[in-house]
């Protein structure tokens, strides 16, 4: 049995990954801000009241866990407000720096010490973060956000190689989240978590730093 963190984890993909992870005997931390009936039905182990943007909560966790070996994080809260050029809000868009960027990096951080040699962290962005995949424009804050976490979750596999720690940068592939309201187009939470979980098992240090499609395919920079 191995030991996975989860943040984000009260609804969409990151309680599909507390549910597929408990399924197969994994011991489960999902962390959150607010519990959800979903997630408290799953009976694993909850911290809550946890902002990831302030780094007093970071402190927090870290002092929960108390030194709890882990064996996978997976950072997967994050946060879309669309926008195109015409109505660039910059608030919204260091908000989303904060979140999907700035957030990961420092929750990383904080608990590498925790994570044995052959652990694995999981980096969830998007495609929309990829640039020469960049067909459509807009989502500027959104966009920018996930392309600084791609290039963190790079810098992350070289600097944690040492410590035996490989990184996986993920795109869930277009999920029916409430995120992007349960677009009828996309895949269930359940399908693209299945291939998630694929990837990150895969994963090993000669494959750290590559940024995955959930399906398996290497996305471009």
């Amino acid at each position: 049995m191995a030991s996975f963190l989860v943040t984000g984890a009260n609804r969409g993909i990151g309680l599909e990954y507390c549910r597929q992870l408990q399924a197969r005997g994994e011991q489960v931390i999902a962390v959150c801000r607010e519990a959800s009936p979903a997630l408290d039905a799953l009976g694993v182990r909850i911290e809550s009241g946890i902002e990831l943007t302030r780094g007093v909560c970071i402190t927090d966790l870290v002092k929960r866990l108390a030194g709890m070996p882990l064996d996978g994080v997976i950072l997967n809260a994050g946060l879309l407000q669309s926008m195109g050029l015409e109505d660039l809000d910059v608030e919204a868009i260091r908000r989303q720096f904060e979140v999907n960027a700035l957030a990961p990096l420092l929750l990383a951080r904080a608990l590498v010490d925790q994570m044995p040699y052959g652990a694995k962290l999981a980096l969830m962005t998007s495609r929309m973060g990829s640039i020469d995949d960049n067909t459509s424009g807009g989502s500027y804050g959104y966009r920018m956000s996930k392309v600084a976490l791609n290039i963190a979750g790079k810098s992350l596999a070289v600097d944690l190689a040492s410590r035996g720690i490989a990184v996986a940068i993920l795109h869930p592939g277009l999920v029916r989240t409430r995120m992007i309201n349960f677009n009828p187009h996309g895949i269930t939470p359940a399908a693209s978590v299945q291939g998630l979980l694929a990837r990150i098992d895969a994963l090993t240090l000669e494959s750290s730093g590559t940024f995955w499609h959930a399906n398996g395919e290497v996305l471009p920079w």
